[in-house]
């Protein structure tokens, strides 16, 4: 496909850059806000303005006065990379302040780039403001285009000027992307040409039994296997909510996505849908969002496997405010890596922009295919770091702990008792693999995304209905689920409902009878026998429906019907 034209938007700080990125490409991508400086990294989207597609590039505040400061300095460096790189440049300035300093000089540098400049007046959110337009002109950019990017007013006469004045090779009608990734990129159909069998291949490697063991190389924080054989019923059981992990007929099975079918009411309807049924592999590069702490790495992560500094990284903690996607290509195959902003205590959280930057941190993780819980190495892991992992796993996303800073650790017996801190602290997850690295020195990166992408192969791993219920009858003939008052309970089939994550389903006669510790057991066994490695697993009950009593029950006999009286 042609390359699509690339657009950047900058001027100086709090002009309303965001806001206007955000009403051309949809949503709420970008942080916005009041305070000045907030934006730092450079955000990519795309536009679709009736057919023509445009990429835009949001850009930091230009300021030459913070340009001194480190974090200044580093947001300058964004923002020049961003107008290098684009095909034409959107000045943004405040109509209602008028032609200040600061919007003159940066109107004379970027006519030294040669590209084409289209000036937008923002803020103008009424013809009554329409008058403060005309002061535009001094600029010597020609005529400035009034909008009001809060409310939208203006932005089709914006965009249909700013396509006008685009170069011809740049707004040449682009064909229709296959892979999205490549449209991420904006690259050419003819390069990724001879790629072809390669990326073929690629998408055979994603399924769990090519993957190959997940575990080599990294820490294992916990054996799964551990008391698999033996299955003891948990005494707090007696206790919990008996509709745990139960599903009624008319409950919504949406626990993590919606389930679009419960499962077939016989085991011979299981083995027919498996046939209809494909392994629902995600179409399109693989999403990694890096989470964590401040301060613990995630943006050197991200830099380190770009190679260049794609984000902006300080000792600062807060430093990135908004999530940042960058499409990344690592040994044939492709990924869109997010950096996203430190998450702390909620309680530690008092400024209205750390709200939002960890709410918009936290909805990374439903966006994504596997989750990377970054911990700075030399503090170990914490309270937080576990209650981050537990949302990983209450989403239903894969996950991997990766140790940042291992260079840090020196020493046999700090190493080992690092390794012990992360099995204590995530004791309830031994099925997620941990893997060492060192951002800073490029130590285990490599091996990090290989773990990632095996992780996601687990993570969509199908097993068969049939197979499946010849594995369960062993584990049942073993361990029996047991008695629940008074009566045994009987698990006549199971299948697997879905992927990403497994889900798997059981018929019972007592779904409630179904302990959690035997929901535990039974997820034990299926690692032990299909992997899932990196992967939360869901177990549900449901009732067998049609006649629900038991097999020994006795038979009531029939009492006839009195006739009717006439």
């Amino acid at each position: 496909m042609s390359r699509l034209p690339l657009i950047a938007i900058v001027g100086r700080p709090n002009v309303g850059k965001s806001t206007l990125y955000n009403r051309l490409v949809g949503g709420r991508p970008a942080l916005v806000h009041d305070t000045p400086g907030l934006t730092r990294d450079r955000r990519y989207g795309e536009c679709d303005y009736f057919g023509t597609m445009l990429r835009l590039i949001d850009t930091g505040g230009l300021d030459p006065e913070a340009e001194a400061e480190v974090i200044g300095a580093g947001i300058h460096r964004q923002a020049w990379r961003g107008i290098d790189e684009a095909d034409a440049i959107v000045l943004v300035v405040d109509a209602m302040a008028g032609v200040t300093p600061l919007d003159s000089e940066l109107a004379a540098k970027l006519r030294t780039t040669g590209k084409p400049i289209m000036l937008v007046a923002n803020k103008v959110d009424s013809p009554k403001r329409d008058a403060y337009v005309a002061e535009l002109y001094a600029m010597g950019l020609g005529e400035p285009y009034p909008v009001s990017a809060a409310h939208g007013r203006g932005v089709d006469a914006m965009l249909e000027a700013l396509i006008a004045k685009l170069p011809k090779a740049a707004k040449a009608a682009p064909a229709v992307a296959d892979d999205p990734f490549d449209a991420a990129f904006g690259g050419d159909a003819d390069e990724d040409a001879d790629d072809g069998d390669d990326d073929a291949d690629d998408d055979d490697g994603d399924d769990a039994v090519d993957a190959g063991p997940v575990d080599e190389g990294d820490v294992v924080i916990g054996d799964p296997d551990d008391d698999d054989d033996e299955y003891a019923p948990d005494p707090e059981d007696e206790h919990a909510p008996e509709d745990d992990g139960v599903l009624a007929d008319d409950e919504p099975r949406d626990r993590t996505a919606p389930l679009e079918d419960a499962g077939p009411r016989s085991a011979h309807a299981a083995r027919r849908a498996d046939k209809g049924r494909g392994d629902e592999r995600k179409v399109g590069p693989l999403r990694v969002a890096f989470i964590g702490k401040p301060n613990a790495g995630k943006s050197s992560l991200t830099n380190r496997l770009i190679g260049e500094e794609r984000s902006l990284v300080h000792h600062v903690p807060g430093t990135t405010t908004d999530p940042v996607d960058t499409p990344f290509e690592m040994g044939g195959k492709k990924y869109v890596l997010v950096d996203t902003a430190g998450i702390r205590r909620r309680a530690r959280i008092d400024e209205e922009i750390e709200k939002i930057a960890v709410s918009m941190a936290l909805g990374q993780i439903q966006r994504a295919d596997v989750c990377v819980l970054v911990i700075d190495a030399s503090l170990g892991p914490g309270e937080q770091d576990a209650r981050l992992a537990g949302a990983v796993e209450e989403s239903g996303r894969a996950l991997v702990i990766a140790l940042n800073k291992s260079d840090l650790i020196r020493g046999k017996d700090a190493e080992a008792e690092l390794k012990q801190k992360v099995k204590d602290t995530f004791h309830f997850m031994p099925w997620a693999p941990v893997v060492m690295l060192s951002a800073a020195r490029g130590d285990g990166t490599h091996r990090l995304m290989d773990l990632a992408s095996r992780v996601a192969a687990e993570h969509r791993h199908r097993v068969a209905t049939s197979e499946l219920n010849r594995f369960f009858a062993e584990v049942v003939e073993v361990t029996p689920p047991g008695i629940y008052r008074g009566r045994a309970i009987r698990i006549h089939y199971i299948t697997q409902a879905r992927v990403a994550p497994p889900t798997f389903l059981l018929w019972a006669n007592q779904p409630t009878g179904v302990a959690p510790s035997y929901r535990r057991y039974l997820s034990n066994q299926l690692r032990k026998r299909y992997g899932f490695r990196g992967s939360p697993i869901r177990i549900f009950v449901k009732d067998k429906g049609g006649d629900r009593r038991e097999d020994d029950a006795p038979v009531r006999p029939k009492i006839p019907a009195r006739p009717r009286r006439r």
